[in-house]
């Protein structure tokens, strides 16, 4: 298996990375109140040294009071917090690693299963969080207007820190996701409408507002999907003209990257091409993209937090569609969070040592 192409380096805007991994955001749930320990600080700085190109970190939420429903989730606001975030760049940065925070509003959600609640009530575009299921307010458009603006802060704390990038989490039905989605976004008001482009309007405001912080030089990501975790085979964009449609205000507003998530990365996204997410992403905006979804593994990571495991699986599919030019990065989940090493493994063709996958690595920050 030649990997060549996974280990070129990779510049945009402030983005300089050596290859094209990027791990991806996965939540961990190991942040007390919300402030990063010392511990996540070894764990992003292992994958550092274990050859990961570029690390976005497990979603960390805005400063919004019901932007969160889990206690343990990283804040990216406030002293503590962000001084916690500051010790994590600075050893990621110690390894030759780079390192976007995914910044978040998870919307509307189920209660947390320990029973935590946030000071105030869920908040999103109509109160939903998937069809029949509604568990808090309907944003007013102060609501929206003050969402935006701490979007905004945290971008400009992400660059004030010293992270090289960041990602703005749209996806996996959170809030901004929710907006996007006709079945949660019922407003009748300039944030809804009948087409994904009407509803993409608080996307398109968060992404100036973020870009107003940060710059023009500073790389921005969007993470994006077109499936939700209460509909698998959703799609947002039902065509190529719809996809369109969506990402390229988006692409105007101030993307540079679009993250692409799938369940499984080789799944063609319409009917008449082999092309993945990714790969109609790139072709329709002429961004960067990232393909992500089942990389390196045999079975898809929703399962895994059901209990199932997964063994490492072929690259030969990966790196014949990026040879063709699908895609720019690749994004690599669970693998990178059983092992730091994976990546340094594949470069040194040590495939007989790669890992695989057991929910137990889910509860712990593995270091070795």
């Amino acid at each position: 298996m030649n990997t060549d192409s996974l280990f070129r380096p990779f510049s945009l805007k402030s983005l300089h990375i050596k290859n094209r991994i990027v791990m991806a955001p996965m939540t961990r749930s190991f942040s007390p109140n919300g402030v990063p320990t010392d511990a996540v600080a070894t764990y992003y700085s292992k994958r550092a040294e274990g050859e990961v190109g570029l690390i976005l970190s497990e979603g960390t939420v805005i400063d919004r009071p019901s932007s969160s429903n889990d206690a343990n989730i990283p804040h990216f606001y406030g002293a503590e917090a962000l001084n916690g975030w500051q010790n994590v760049i600075n050893e990621v940065h110690a390894k030759g690693g780079a390192m976007g925070p995914q910044i978040w509003h998870m919307g509307i959600m189920d209660n947390h299963q320990s029973g935590w609640l946030p000071s105030a009530p869920f908040e999103g575009p109509s109160g939903l969080n998937r069809p029949g299921f509604s568990n808090g307010n309907t944003m007013t458009e102060k609501d929206i207007a003050d969402t935006i603006a701490a979007f905004g802060r945290a971008a400009a704390d992400a660059k004030r820190l010293g992270f090289d990038t960041l990602e703005i989490h749209g996806a996996h039905g959170y809030l901004i996701d929710q907006f996007f989605w006709e079945a949660t976004n019922q407003r009748t008001d300039i944030f809804g409408g009948k087409t994904l482009a009407e509803r993409s309007r608080f996307a398109v405001e968060v992404i100036k507002e973020v870009r107003r912080q940060v710059g023009e030089d500073f790389a921005l990501i969007i993470r994006l999907s077109q499936w939700k975790p209460s509909a698998y085979t959703n799609q947002l964009a039902k065509t190529p003209q719809e996809l369109e449609a969506w990402l390229n205000p988006l692409a105007d507003a101030g993307v540079d990257i679009f993250h692409c998530s799938q369940r499984r990365f080789w799944e063609p996204e319409f009917e008449e091409s082999d092309l993945n997410f990714a790969g109609w992403a790139k072709k329709l905006t002429g961004k960067a993209t990232i393909t992500v979804g089942s990389v390196g593994l045999n079975g898809e990571f929703l399962a895994a937090f059901a209990g199932e495991s997964s063994e490492s699986s072929s690259l030969d599919e990966l790196i014949r569609r990026m040879d063709r030019g699908d895609f720019d990065l690749v994004g690599v989940g669970r693998p990178i969070l059983a092992d730091p090493s994976w990546v340094k493994k594949i470069h040194e063709q040590r495939t007989s040592e790669l890992k695989g996958f057991t929910k137990e690595a889910l509860s712990q920050l593995v270091i070795d």
